[in-house]
Order: C-alpha cells, then sequence, then structure tokens
C-alpha cells in the first residue's frame, strides 16, 4: 500500500509519516527530499524559498509529475510507503495510477498550523500570521509547474484532520485513517 500525504503548511503531514514509519513499518519518501538531493548536487542552499523554486524548475523542465514519478521508483513493491510532499496535481494523478495508492489530506485550522510552525522556530519560516498566509497563497497557483498545495488537497480520498490536543488522539485518527485506506485498497 502506499499512502500519500499532502496538506497545508504545517498541518501535521511529517508526524503522521513519522507514526506511521515507527510503528507499522512503513518506507517514507518525501518528495521533497528528491528536490533536496538535485540541490545538494548543484551546491544549492537548502531553503525553503529555494526549495520552491528548484521544485518548479524540475517539474518545468521534466513533467510536472517528475517528483512523484522519481519517488515511484523507489518505492518497492512488496513494501508499504508513505510519499509525502505531494503538492501538484500531476503527482496525484500519476500516483493514483497505482491501485494501491490513497491519498489522504492531513489538515488543520489555520491559527493552529501558524502556532506549530512558530514553536518548530525554522530559520526560514514566517514569522507573522499575515506572512504565513502569502506563503500559503504562493504555494497555491492553479496552473504551470508550481506548487498547487489547493488543488492537490482536492484531490484527496480521505481527510485527517489534525486538530487533536495529544499524540495519543492524533495516532488514533492515524489508525482510524489507516484502517480506511486498507479497506479502499484491499490490503491490511
Amino acid at each position: 500500500m502506499i499512502i500519500g500525504l499532502t496538506g497545508s503548511y504545517c498541518s501535521g503531514k511529517d508526524t503522521v509519516a513519522e507514526y506511521l514509519v515507527e510503528n507499522k513499518g512503513f518506507t517514507h519518501y518525501s518528495l521533497s527530499d528528491v528536490i533536496r538531493d538535485e540541490m545538494r548536487s548543484k551546491g544549492i542552499e537548502v531553503t525553503r524559498e529555494n526549495l520552491i523554486r528548484e521544485g518548479t524548475a524540475l517539474r518545468a523542465n521534466n513533467g510536472n509529475a517528475v517528483l512523484a514519478v522519481l519517488a515511484l521508483k523507489k518505492c518497492a513493491p512488496e513494501e508499504n510507503c508513505i510519499i509525502s510532499s505531494i503538492r501538484h496535481p500531476a503527482e496525484v494523478v500519476e500516483l493514483k495510477k497505482r491501485n494501491d495508492f490513497i491519498l489522504v489530506n492531513v489538515d488543520a485550522p489555520e491559527r493552529l498550523r501558524f502556532e506549530r510552525m512558530q514553536k518548530r522556530n525554522r530559520e526560514n519560516d514566517p514569522r507573522t500570521f499575515e506572512l504565513f498566509q502569502e506563503f500559503e497563497k504562493r504555494e497555491s497557483q492553479t496552473e504551470g509547474p508550481g506548487q498547487q498545495v489547493t488543488e492537490s488537497i482536492k484531490m484527496a480520498d480521505i481527510v485527517l484532520v489534525n486538530d487533536a490536543g495529544t499524540l495519543e488522539e492524533l495516532h488514533a485518527k492515524i489508525e482510524k485513517v489507516l484502517t480506511e485506506c486498507s479497506r479502499r485498497t484491499g490490503e491490511i
């Protein structure tokens, strides 16, 4: 089974992926890691802005589904995989060619996501709520090779609302989503 994770900025996609890796034996491939590898090979500093720019360039030069194609090559047929950082509809279309693929939108209220971003305190994160909203708008184009997070979210099969107060509550929600993914793909 392949579970794809899409969602807005700081919605908890990595936390969901970590749980499935640590507790369910999934292997995690991030489309952002594909871009990071490319950037390192070119000697480009890994910042959020550079990730967006390089991801857009990769899509423009190699087709909008290129990151999904590269991630699928890493996922062996017999393993359960998580593919995260899905930010373009063409990636979703490519991944949905697999019968064992389910796209999960990890969502959370906007203010909560901003608070999470402030707590993680990464160097290049926006410091105000207004800048946070601007970042999200830039990641939600509706055409071309740039990020189209909102369009990708619309293609989700399942929504996991990550507004839980504790990790245990989130883990319980993940278990329910995993059960639904298994039901839909016919895999356990």
